[in-house]
């Protein structure tokens, strides 16, 4: 078992790649090398100005006496021993970094009877995860809850699992998400639905992009998926085309969303296809 890394600033703050600390302010550097170096200074003088040495020699040693401490004892020491106090401000951004709420989308399958909704919030509430959005499928066991939450900084991926299980939750997924999640999937569809109406051509990229999913090649395709993360949508026009979402299952209301988009495409393109075919008559 691995010893806990200590919580030090070179702990938190040095570079992962190459070990090293960031930069220091300018006016703490300087104030921490003065602290250290003032001591050496006062006692290489003291010893020197009590030898018998001419001035000029005097003045060499000194001077070179000063340089050889302060390049090799001083700001060493200085950046050692006032560790904590030079990169402090680095630290508490750091920190609050590290504490504020990261966004979560989060989906788990509930019984469908009363009170398990309630349950489930309820567990995140304790945990201080904060329900930004929610969305209710039904599914052959129950249904389907997907959330957009708010969590706390020190919350990741297994704190809200374990939220979500004590909450009465089954078969939990959770996935790092930004602030475009708050766009409803209804709002999205909208969106990419004007996209197809000005170039039908681009449903599979919209379709794609609606689901979060990537475009399978027909060799891909005929792989065998029994989680569910595949999604056919046929085209009459266009062929049928099918979707990968590893790791993330289709909802009903995501397939059927994709499914009126193809069925746009394909009165659109119809609608375009048709007055051409009657000119070259």
């Amino acid at each position: 078992m691995k010893p806990p890394v200590p919580n030090t600033p070179a702990a938190e703050l040095s570079c992962e790649v190459c070990g090293l600390m960031p930069e220091p302010p300018k006016a703490r550097l300087t104030l921490a090398n003065v602290a250290v170096m003032l001591p050496i200074e006062l006692l290489v003088h003291a010893l020197v100005v009590e030898t018998h040495l001419p001035y000029v020699a005097k003045v060499l040693v000194l001077t070179l006496t000063a340089t050889v401490l302060v390049i090799w004892v001083a700001e060493p020491s200085a950046a050692r021993m006032l560790r904590g106090w030079l990169h402090a401000p680095a630290l508490r951004h750091r920190r609050k970094l590290g504490a504020a709420p990261a966004l979560w989308r989060a989906r788990t399958v509930l019984r469908d009877e009363p009170g398990s909704l309630q349950k489930v919030t309820q567990a995140l509430a304790r945990s201080g995860t904060n329900i930004l959005s929610i969305h209710v499928h039904p599914v052959a066991d129950g249904v389907l809850d997907e959330f957009v939450l708010s969590a706390p900084g020190h919350l990741g991926e297994r704190g809200i699992l374990d939220a979500l299980h004590d909450g009465g939750g089954t078969r939990s997924h959770v996935w790092p998400t930004t602030a475009l999640a708050m766009a409803d999937g209804q709002t999205r569809a909208l969106s990419l639905a004007a996209r197809i109406a000005d170039a039908p051509d681009e449903l599979p990229l919209a379709v794609a992009e609606l689901l979060r999913a990537r475009i399978l090649t027909p060799a891909a395709a005929l792989e065998k998926d029994d989680a569910g993360t595949r999604l056919k949508i046929p085209t009459a026009w266009h062929g049928p085309i099918i979707f990968a979402r590893p790791g993330e299952p289709f909802t009903p209301a995501e397939s059927a969303r994709a499914h009126r988009l193809a069925e746009l495409a394909e009165i659109l393109s119809h609608q375009r296809t048709a007055p051409a075919a009657r000119s070259t008559r």
